[in-house]
This record gives C-alpha cells, structure tokens and sequence, in this order.
C-alpha cells in the first residue's frame, strides 16, 4: 500500500517505531539494564510488525482479528509499560545514555 506510509496513521506508525528504536539504541550504548533494552527492543519489533501488517494489507486479509483494536490495546500497553520503564531509568540514571533513552 504506497499510500498508507504518507496517511496519518502510517506517519504516527513510523514515527512511533523509530522513537522506540532511538529508545533502544540509548538503552544498549549506554550498558542499561537489560529489562530496558528488552522493553525497547520488544516495542520496537511489535510496532514494525504492524507497520508491515498495513503496509502489505495483511490486516484486510486475514480478519480472524479486529486489527484497529489489536492496535489501540497494544498502543496503550505499550505506552504504560514504556512510561514505567522510562521512569525507573530517569530515576535511576547511571549515565547520560540512561538518562536520555529514559526521555
């Protein structure tokens, strides 16, 4: 779907997964803990996964699943858990590279 990469939600949807990869870059150069990277890296694959999911209109063909809910529920929990761990890190901070994957 060229089109879906230049619509609302298929910018939110790249933009949501290169944050989560900046995310996860902080968090492996700067040694974090490896529950952060973890988190990040896990956020990072499940967005691109749906990001290919719209891109190749699988979500059109396989209808066993409500794909805007699965999205909606995995935005939310991801942005908790995210929030936590951001958090933990910005307390925490034991270097810069913590610090900034934790902003």
């Amino acid at each position: 779907d060229r089109a879906y990469p230049r619509s609302v939600r298929g910018v939110l949807k790249i933009s949501r997964t290169l944050v989560a990869l900046a995310t996860l870059l902080c968090f492996v150069a700067s040694k974090a803990h490896e529950a952060y990277a973890a988190l990040a890296g896990m956020e990072t694959l499940i967005t691109f996964l749906f990001l290919l999911l719209y891109l190749l209109r699988l979500d059109a063909r396989m209808r066993c699943l409500f794909w805007p809910l699965a999205d909606i529920l995995n935005s939310v929990i991801a942005a908790l858990f995210l929030l936590v761990v951001c958090l933990f890190a910005i307390i925490m901070r034991t270097n810069k590279g913590t610090l900034a994957g934790g902003v």
